[in-house]
């Protein structure tokens, strides 16, 4: 099904004539926003396929291109292209240069885009351009009255950032080729152009090694990607304008690899059964040979991926893992290293030195800044956004991470408003950490004292989306990370100036359910997913999964706090209830902005109001029914109850009767808001219990404002 027809913006002329400038009212639906949007009066109606008209370069990369093209539009519109029919769209494409920085950071994505009643007309600086003005055409399609139409625009638009990524584990749950494949087309689609590969880790090594087969034979678990697949992988992402960054973790997060090859271990390597060791294991960086290793799997992992930039992790170095091993201690007392830090930046030098040797530029996490190291290495933060400041102070080109973790099930607002340049963007309260005696939590803590300079924001590459997969299998893939990278695409692509979170969450909605007709998968897999535990009774499940989100801060992991599983369990089976559950409640959204109409005097929203609330109430019936066949979906009552009771708060505002009701008024909300104040921060999640079922109520702030605008 289309979505809504998007609302068109009032007319505007032209806001500025500089590229700088950011356009006063959201382009509708367009995500990211373009640097100017101009809306124009008139509307094309779509039938029949595209008539392109070349002019300047024209090479096999654009005519795949515009292939694409031609099959979204035809998916987007309904409007297959039927032989000897007229064409329903002239466009006209003309790419000034060929670029030869095509697929380096150095890239041209600058295109200017211009659309009417006779058609369509894309400039694009390169090659690139072009890639980015079709994805930005195809947003311009929308639903009318009589079918299908383009809106008329005129954009000129290019990216803030040049490295606008998203980082996918695949050591931890590894993800089919295809399953890759389709996040390239996602990332074409909302303009990210790197794909950040975490390839090996403990839990896994996934690229077949022809120099050390044992890497896929014993330390994939029979999952990998073999040389061939990795080239087609990186000729589908090419094909996209997008790069493929890979990352092989060293030191340490390097079990796996030792598990293949224990002799270049710090520390003995036991059974693969005990995950103390998948977290822990190390180099030996005291080791010749250990270096002789690395230089011949790093070249032939470099062959297989041509980007320039090479991340080879160095992050969570267990320091016992070297200082609890006598002969590594001795060799630090001899050599004059004071600690594990330094011993660490003496292996990265080492290291850069390898990885330099390929014509690639090293890349590392943000422990690298621990001890000096070599300025131009990429360090990509992750603990906090001090350490964006703290490298670029040192010199470092910077990719930031720190504050874009999918993985925490943030709702996507929360990551939107992270600046990659923001060096207070992303942290946890200095205070807090030092009252919650968490050492280990330290690092994460603000530097209220970090600042940038002008120089130091040049540093800064970009930014990336990124997501661990200790809890996602690829059926949770999709989900997990759209439609939330596709708001840190605009927040990574857009000028710095779009930051309306309303605006966002309106255009969300239609951006996604644009991406699910071209060929996303989330609102499918959770379907699935939902269908497998309650065949008989999906509509009651899919009635609470609608308006309920899963705990955040790794809360869902519960690996640390009140109810941690122990270090030794079995990993999860991820089919629970949380496990479908999205970060972000389009409903609940929804419900918020007509609560906030109705409250504001718009009162002929009360009765689409009440249907909703009574339908939210009376569901808790309807589950509880499919039940008793279906145990698996037990741990879902209490949400499910808790869901009916905030409904019922909801109806006694609207029927003025709260004061009939204060005290339950009163503890629902009070339950409901601790339980998100429970996940609100990893510092939270450590002493508070979760709540059962590991859900949240998303429409419990709309019900707080409509029991506060009736008091």
């Amino acid at each position: 099904m289309r979505s809504p027809r998007r609302i068109r913006p009032f007319a505007m002329g032209l806001l500025c004539a500089g590229m700088a400038c950011t356009p006063a009212v959201a382009a509708p639906g367009l995500l990211p926003q373009p640097v100017q949007y101009q809306p124009q009066g008139s509307a094309l109606p779509l039938a029949g396929g595209v008539q392109v008209q070349w002019l300047g370069v024209r090479s096999p990369l654009l005519e795949r291109a515009v292939a694409r093209f031609e099959q979204r539009l035809a998916a987007l519109s309904a409007r297959p292209a039927v032989a000897g029919t007229p064409a329903g769209l002239v466009l006209r494409i003309n790419c000034q240069h060929a670029d030869p920085d095509m697929l380096s950071i150095h890239m041209r994505e600058h295109y200017q885009l211009r659309t009417g009643a006779d058609g369509a007309a894309l400039m694009a600086d390169g090659p690139a351009g072009v890639l980015r003005g079709l994805a930005t055409l195809l947003q311009l399609v929308e639903s009318g009255e009589a079918g299908p139409v383009l809106d008329g625009a005129e954009i000129d638009d290019s990216p803030r950032f040049a490295w606008r990524g998203m980082l996918v584990d695949v050591s931890r749950h590894f993800m089919s080729p295809a399953a890759l494949e389709r996040q390239l087309d996602m990332m074409e689609l909302t303009k990210l152009n790197v794909l950040h590969l975490h390839l090996s880790d403990g839990q896994g090594f996934r690229v077949e090694s022809r120099v050390y087969p044992r890497l896929q034979q014993v330390a994939s678990h029979g999952e990998y990607y073999t040389q061939q697949q990795v080239r087609d992988l990186v000729a589908h992402a090419a094909d996209r304008g997008i790069r493929i960054v890979p990352e092989f973790d060293a030191p340490g997060h390097s079990y796996a690899m030792l598990l293949a090859y224990p002799q270049y271990a710090a520390q003995p390597v036991t059974s693969p059964l005990d995950p103390r060791r998948v977290v822990r294991a190390a180099f030996d960086p005291t080791n010749p040979d250990t270096y002789v290793f690395l230089a011949r799997l790093y070249h032939e992992m470099a062959g297989l991926f041509p980007d320039v930039y090479f991340h080879v992790g160095g992050d969570e170095v267990r320091p016992d893992e070297w200082t609890a091993n006598p002969r590594i201690s001795a060799f630090m007392q001899q050599h004059g290293y004071a600690g594990a830090p330094a011993l660490q930046a003496a292996f990265t030098r080492r290291v850069q030195a390898i990885v330099a040797h390929e014509g690639k530029t090293m890349m590392g996490w943000d422990e690298l800044l621990d001890a000096p190291v070599p300025p131009g290495i990429v360090i990509e933060p992750w603990r906090g956004s001090r350490y964006t400041a703290q490298a670029t102070a040192a010199g470092h080109p910077v990719v930031v991470s720190a504050g874009y973790y999918l993985d925490l099930l943030l709702p996507a607002a929360d990551y939107y408003r992270v600046d990659p340049l923001d060096p207070l963007g992303n942290g946890l309260p200095p205070d807090q950490v030092a009252a919650a005696h968490a050492p280990a939590l330290a690092p994460f803590a603000l530097d209220p004292a970090a600042s940038m300079t002008t120089a130091q924001d040049g540093l800064v590459l970009g930014a990336e989306a990124a997501l661990w997969t200790e809890i996602v299998s690829e059926e949770m893939l999709d989900a997990r990370l759209w439609p939330r990278a596709a708001a840190l695409a605009e927040r990574f692509w857009s000028p710095a100036a779009v930051r309306d979170e309303a605006a966002l969450a309106r255009r969300l909605p239609v951006v996604q359910a644009e991406l699910d007709i071209l060929g996303n998968r989330a609102a499918a897999d959770r379907h699935r997913m939902m269908a497998r535990l309650a065949p008989d009774g999906l509509a009651p499940l899919a009635t609470l999964l609608a308006v309920t989100t899963p705990v955040r801060n790794y809360a869902l992991n519960h690996v640390f706090g009140p109810g941690h599983v122990a270090a030794t369990s079995i990993p999860p089976a991820l089919d629970r209830v949380a496990d479908i559950a999205a970060p972000d409640s389009f409903q609940a959204a929804a419900f918020a902005r007509d609560v906030a109409a109705y409250v504001g005097g718009q009162h002929d929203l009360a009765p689409s109001l009440r249907t909703r609330l009574e339908n939210w109430r009376d569901n808790d019936t309807r589950l509880r029914g499919v039940v008793a066949t279906r145990p698996a979906l037990r741990e879902a009552l209490p949400a499910s109850g808790q869901l009916a009771e905030l409904a019922s708060v909801g109806l006694y505002a609207l029927d003025g009767t709260l004061a009939a009701h204060q005290v339950q008024v009163a503890a629902v909300l009070q339950t409901a808001q601790a339980q998100f104040n429970a996940s609100a921060s990893m510092l939270a999640v450590r002493t508070s219990p979760q709540p059962a079922g590991d859900l949240l109520q998303a429409i419990t702030p709309a019900v707080a404002g409509l029991v506060q605008g009736h008091m």
